[in-house]
């Protein structure tokens, strides 16, 4: 199987920026590292009061309940001053904050201010912030040693093993991110068909700004992120996974149908109890497929 496909379909199939190898169901939670192991994940280590600043940034209990466009301001300057942490370090943890931190200042933040981007800002700024907030509710856990995502466990561990690839990495984050986090994100928002326009609006914005994440990716960590990138959003070099027991049927049901659309039903598929177990019993088969088509290719050179 072969698979060309245009810069537009690279476009249409990122979202919001924005794990392991069976395709059985993952459970809830998994152990994270011990505390006292927290402040190196290759890089430099980090000083206590840099983990400290960043448990304290990443501790939601000291934001405001109740939603608004301030406290998702709030949220994304908290990331910021985090991913300025582990960048500062080259601390792997800092792969995929890199690329979410430069998309939420130059692309969807700006949406989120303008007042007649949105039917409903309130959702826009519903799904946004759950999203984030997922993330930096994991990262919070990693950073006091308490229990994990299994998607996010996956990304942290590997973040400590400095032999493997940056970019492999890396794309584990976008995996978790996209394929666990933002279906969560499109159910508990209450995403309607009323929000698709919206939803496509924040997937074209970053679209746009796609390739400053493989950019600032290659300056900052020396990882090139362009291939294993085509791969996951577009199923370029799918055929290059023959024989190694991934099952490519699933991943290429994603590349025909757009990564974006699948999240999207998926986040559907969540907010009725009668379809959200498939849909999670999906969701976990298809971070599970991605990571091993990853590793696979990672092992090759990246395609």
């Amino acid at each position: 199987m072969k698979f060309a496909r245009t810069s537009t379909v690279l476009r249409s199939a990122v979202t919001l920026c924005a794990v392991i190898v069976s395709t059985t169901a993952l459970p809830t939670l998994v152990s994270a590292q011990p505390a006292g192991a927290v402040s190196t994940a290759c890089g430099e280590a980090l000083t206590q009061p840099e983990v400290a600043r960043i448990v304290a940034l990443s501790d939601l209990s000291t934001l405001p309940d109740t939603l608004s466009l301030g406290r998702l301001e709030d949220e994304v300057a908290r990331h910021a001053e985090i991913t300025a942490v582990l960048v500062r370090h080259h601390d792997r943890r800092g792969l995929f904050s890199l690329g979410l931190d430069a998309v939420e200042h130059s692309a969807v933040m700006p949406l989120q201010r303008d007042p007649t981007a949105f039917a409903d800002r309130h959702w826009a700024h519903a799904i946004s912030s759950d999203l984030l907030r997922r993330y930096l509710r994991n990262l919070h856990a990693e950073f006091t040693g308490a229990a994990v995502e299994p998607q996010w466990e996956r990304y942290f561990s590997l973040s400590k093993q400095c032999s493997l690839s940056p970019a492999r990495v890396a794309m584990v984050g976008y995996n978790a991110h996209i394929t666990m986090d933002l279906a969560r994100a499109v159910a508990s928002s209450g995403t309607s068909t009323d929000d698709i326009p919206g939803y496509y609006k924040i997937v074209d914005s970053i679209a746009r700004d796609g390739d400053t994440i493989v950019a600032d990716t290659k300056d900052v960590y020396g990882a090139d992120l362009g291939p294993l990138w085509r791969f996951y959003f577009v199923g370029e070099g799918l055929d290059r996974l023959a024989g190694s027991d991934v099952p490519s049927d699933l991943l290429l049901r994603a590349a025909d149908s757009g990564y974006n659309t699948l999240t999207l039903a998926n986040g559907f598929a969540l907010q009725s109890p009668d379809s959200a177990p498939a849909a999670e019993s999906e969701m976990a088969a298809l971070v599970q497929a991605n990571d091993a088509a990853l590793g696979v290719l990672s092992d090759l050179g990246g395609l």
